[in-house]
């Protein structure tokens, strides 16, 4: 059975994000840079792509979510983030934070817990091994390495959402959603999302663009990857492959109606 109040949930936030077309500041990677400022355009938001340390504090200031993600890392790239996010710390703008390749490699890993650190982040959205790796020394977590999939995830999620004071989402054939109290799954999707670059990011620009609207991290993400996963679902059936199927989530975030999110949210509640 799935949860009734969160459907209307997702069907308002919907609705809010295209009265109120809040602006999302991105700080992202040149892999995605265009398809997510295309997929919030079509979700109703306003998106702005700005990087350079001499404008992101200024940028940030009229931003309704500031969305991070280490896709494409440099340093200077860190050194942006973190005077963005201050600001945004400052300013009560929610932040979140996409650790793409973390335990991957020393920079990424250490570049996304030096964020974590230094930040207040709102959510964190990645893949089961990617959160994982976020896990601090003497972290309660085990088997990092062995964990995969979001049902292996779950228990080390609740510890390590409180460890690090924040909402964490994973995403995969089912998304988990916790902040260490609070948990949602969401069983939106279709399997052609995983054969398109950047779905995952574009969940996280959508899961921003939520964040300007719903203030509640976890009620705002869960509500965001519903709305996501619908999207795939419908593009699929006017796409059967990659590319076509690409273009047609676009089409597909654009056209969901407040009616179409309640009737087809999946979200269970546990």
């Amino acid at each position: 059975m799935f949860d009734q109040h969160m459907a209307q949930k997702a069907a308002k936030n919907l609705k809010d994000l295209r009265e109120k077309r809040p602006l999302i500041h991105n700080i992202t990677n040149f892999v995605v840079m265009n398809y997510t400022a295309n997929a919030l355009l079509a979700c109703g938001a306003s998106p702005v792509m700005a990087h350079a340390p001499e404008e992101v504090e200024e940028m940030v200031s009229f931003a309704g979510t500031l969305v991070l993600n280490i896709g494409t890392l440099t340093p200077y790239w860190i050194d942006s983030m973190l005077k963005a996010g201050k600001k945004a710390n400052e300013l009560n703008v929610p932040i979140i934070l996409d650790p793409v390749g973390s335990g991957a490699t020393k920079l990424r890993t250490d570049s996304a817990k030096k964020l974590i650190d230094e930040l207040s982040i709102s959510v964190v959205r990645g893949n089961a091994s990617e959160v994982l790796s976020l896990a601090r020394e003497g972290s309660k977590t085990k088997g990092v390495d062995s964990i995969h999939s979001v049902d292996e995830a779950v228990d080390a999620a609740l510890i390590l959402a409180k460890e690090l004071n924040t909402a964490l989402a994973i995403t995969g054939a089912e998304d988990l959603i916790t902040d260490g109290e609070r948990i949602f799954r969401v069983s939106n999707g279709h399997k052609l999302m995983g054969y398109v670059t950047g779905t995952g990011c574009t969940a996280t620009v959508i899961i921003g663009a939520f964040l300007a609207v719903d203030r509640d991290p976890v009620e705002a993400t869960t509500t965001a990857l519903a709305y996501f996963g619908l999207a795939g679902e419908k593009a699929a059936v006017e796409a059967h492959a990659p590319g076509s199927f690409q273009i047609a989530i676009l089409d597909a975030l654009y056209t969901i109606d407040e009616k179409q999110m309640k009737e087809g949210a999946k979200i269970h509640t546990h």
